[in-house]
């Protein structure tokens, strides 16, 4: 709390970092929820090819969360983003290309 408000501008960046992930995820035809503040969650077809997706991600070098039942409702299983504001504008679209690349078929 102190570094935020010393650097409030951070809170800032992270969310004009997870609103351009939202815009270059969806622009590439995945379902992504608009996100409020800097955690993007993408839609993966089943539990299974998300657990898949999300193991991609980390070989190619990008840590993603993976949510499926039991800890989210059937039929919603996700990848999670956390946008942070420290991320260049590179890394940005370097993480966006990691997770297009290897999306799932829906």
């Amino acid at each position: 709390l102190r570094l935020l408000s010393r650097e409030p501008e951070r809170a800032a960046r992270a969310r004009t970092v997870a609103a351009r992930l939202h815009a270059r995820l969806t622009a590439a035809g995945l379902t992504a929820a608009r996100p409020d503040a800097s955690v993007v969650s993408v839609r993966a077809p089943s539990p299974e090819q998300a657990v898949r997706w999300a193991a991609d991600c980390r070989a190619a070098g990008l840590v993603v969360g993976c949510f499926r039942p039991p800890s989210v409702p059937d039929g919603i299983s996700r990848v999670r983003l956390t946008a942070r504001a420290d991320l260049t504008d590179q890394q940005v679209e370097e993480a966006a290309d990691v997770i297009v690349g290897t999306a799932p078929a829906a």
